[in-house]
């Protein structure tokens, strides 16, 4: 291949790569159109989703582009006390093992097709109906909006400026909405089914070619010692901000500027509760209630997990620590020209990575530009990885937010009557308005667009103590979810650094008490709820009986009931001491880390406490997904389907 008019074979290959993908994209569109003949089957793919293809499009859209771009670019700047932030591949399963299964069986015993209708029904209350629409499009508009911008930030990055990232952010919205418009949830279950393999796949080899690059293990520690010796940040306790978290919590008012970097115990904690609203969003009670059957443990426990919570825990911080010793970092190059190998350095125009425009971000697409000459092929490959992970979560919000556009708001309010093709036609164009407003969220400035996203998954959050009361305690009333909710909302947009730019708040700083937006939300959120429940009632006898026949359907032999309370107690300690504040103890647990002659595994204490904390993780999960059944069938295969009535 020659290269012709600055088409580089680098670009051609790029540019080949995505229209195989979009042709293959919008083939099964068409595919998902042909069989989409009701509505039931185009926003709920007709309750059919096999446990094979929800265990792929659920992991997909859990794990999104920036997991891709943005981890190991935040891994780069604050080392392992970010790295915590991997366990978000346990703990975002883990709100889907407490709620998807029961949700899944609500909806086939009452025909639910979105949340809202299931809450509306329980409560009683349009309102709460029309709030839950809100709350997902305050989480699907900024959250695809993120991936739309990281889309055109790849683009401009790869092609060596020859796209515009505004350019790449049209191309991108353009092809999503029409395979996702087309053929509805199915038809991006379908595409979910590549886009996973190739998100993990891309990781793994840019981990791989960092460490190549690197000069192989040895030289990546040895790196790894001689940045932190001379790092300037240090926590309380004198330690290098890359080895070690900052203690428990800090008493500031901005958590953003705690001493030793923002990642104490706390922050950590919370901003995986944060992240936790992603499988409590309204799109992924819409996802339960498309499977057939409510075999969710694969995704929960060996998808995520296992699998890419491995990823995440071993190849993405290679990544991130790994961009120092290529030359990223201009001041680590200077100082140990013996220990780098300055391969980005011509990439990077002799500048810092974080002086450049998109700073840490800019990483991965830069690691991926170094196989340019030697590999064009492969660098149209990993670009096509990053796409499907950025793909992969914008479609799904996409088809369910158009999907409660129809039914919870037109169909309820304005045609009651309106039939399969009117509601199709309804949902395809509530499709396209969550990707132009996406599109104009995405206009904004890069870094107004990170704290978007960090408000879209607090709000989605928001949802917990609907749902709680919903699967599990009827104590909650309408009135106390209701008004929770709106003050949930509120306290995430005041703890957020968006909202207090909005109302020009001074008195506290964002993650106040180094705890995060999402966590003051709930705080809040379940607190009025269970308050204003103690002085309110509502139709006690219809909840129990919904609660005493959901009873009925998950209840488990007594030798695993007894395991129940130990089980709670576990997961809560796993919480506290694998990623929150007992965290603490793996800064120094297994080797001192000022010290490298006392690891005791060959690296840092806190590397070794994040693996086995993932490992007792997945364990943890297992048992829950399986052997108390919160993740698999067991009764719940023999109810049959509802008769699509509750509204």
């Amino acid at each position: 291949m020659t290269e012709t008019a600055g088409v580089t074979p680098k670009i051609a290959w790029i540019f080949g790569c995505m229209i195989l993908y979009w042709a293959y994209c919008i083939a099964w569109g068409i595919v998902g159109a042909r069989r989409a003949g009701t509505a039931g089957g185009y926003f709920l793919a007709g309750g059919q989703l096999s446990p094979a293809l929800f265990t792929l499009a659920a992991t997909a859209t859990c794990f999104s582009g920036w997991t891709f771009i943005g981890h190991p670019g935040l891994t780069y700047t604050d080392g392992w006390q970010y790295a915590y932030a991997s366990f978000y591949a346990l703990t975002i399963p883990l709100t889907g093992i407490l709620f998807l299964k029961r949700q899944w069986l609500l909806g086939r015993r009452y025909g639910f097709v979105t949340p809202g209708a299931m809450l509306a029904w329980y409560f009683r209350s349009d309102l709460l109906r029309v709030l839950v629409v809100g709350v997902a499009l305050f989480f699907s508009v900024p959250y695809v909006g993120v991936q739309l911008r990281a889309a055109g930030f790849l683009f401009n990055a790869l092609t060596d400026g020859l796209l515009g990232v505004q350019f790449g952010m049209w191309v991108l919205a353009s092809v999503v909405v029409s395979y996702v418009a087309s053929g509805g949830l199915r038809t991006v279950a379908w595409v979910d089914a590549l886009q996973l393999p190739l998100l993990a796949a891309g990781i793994v080899v840019v981990g791989l070619l960092t460490l190549h690059y690197v000069g192989g293990w040895d030289r990546l520690i040895a790196g790894v010692i001689a940045l932190t010796r001379d790092d300037p940040v240090r926590t309380p306790d004198g330690y290098s901000h890359y080895l070690a978290i900052p203690g428990a919590i800090q008493w500031v008012s901005d958590g953003s500027r705690a001493v030793g970097g923002p990642w104490t115990g706390t922050m950590i904690l919370t901003y995986l509760i944060a992240l936790m609203g992603i499988q409590v969003s309204p799109a992924f009670s819409m996802l339960a209630f498309a499977s057939r059957r409510p075999a969710f443990a694969a995704q929960q426990v060996w998808a995520s997990a296992l699998v890419m919570g491995l990823i995440l825990v071993v190849f993405t911080v290679i990544q991130g620590i790994g961009g120092h010793f290529l030359g990223a970092d201009r001041t680590f190059l200077a100082a140990h020209p013996d220990l780098a190998n300055p391969v980005l350095v011509d990439e990077l125009g002799h500048r810092d990575l974080l002086d450049l425009p998109g700073g840490r971000e800019l990483l991965t697409p830069q690691l991926i530009n170094l196989l340019g000459d030697a590999a064009p092929w492969l660098v149209g490959l990993l670009a096509l990885a990053a796409l499907a992970a950025m793909e992969s979560t914008a479609s799904c919000y996409m088809a369910t937010a158009g999907g409660m556009i129809a039914y919870d708001l037109f169909q309820r309010f304005l045609l009651p009557d309106a039939d399969d093709h009117t509601l199709k036609f309804i949902g395809r164009m509530g499709v396209v308005l969550v990707v132009m407003l996406a599109l104009l969220v995405a206009s904004a400035s890069g870094d107004a667009l990170a704290l978007l996203g960090g408000l879209a998954v607090s709000y989605g959050l928001q949802m917990a103590p609907a749902l709680v009361a919903v699967c599990y305690w009827p104590f909650l009333t309408r009135q106390g979810v209701i008004a929770g909710l709106l003050v949930g909302l509120a306290a995430v947009t005041l703890t957020e650094a968006v909202g207090l730019h909005w109302f020009g708040i001074d008195a506290w700083g964002r993650w106040p008490l180094t705890v995060h937006a999402a966590a003051w939300g709930l705080l809040a959120n379940f607190g009025v709820a269970t308050l204003l429940s103690a002085f309110t009632r509502d139709d006690a006898d219809r909840k129990a009986e919904w609660h005493r026949w959901l009873a009925e359907r998950t209840v488990l032999p007594p030798l695993k009931r007894r395991w129940i309370v130990p089980m709670l107690m576990l997961t809560l300690s796993w919480l506290l001491f694998a990623a929150g504040p007992g965290a603490v103890l793996g800064n120094t647990l297994f080797g001192d880390p000022n010290d490298p002659a006392t690891w005791r595994f060959g690296i840092p204490s806190i590397w070794v406490w994040q693996v086995l904390g993932w490992a007792v993780g997945v364990g943890l999960l297992a048992l829950l997904a399986y052997f108390l059944e919160f993740g698999t069938a067991g009764r719940a295969d023999s109810e049959p389907p509802g008769s699509g009535g509750a509204d």
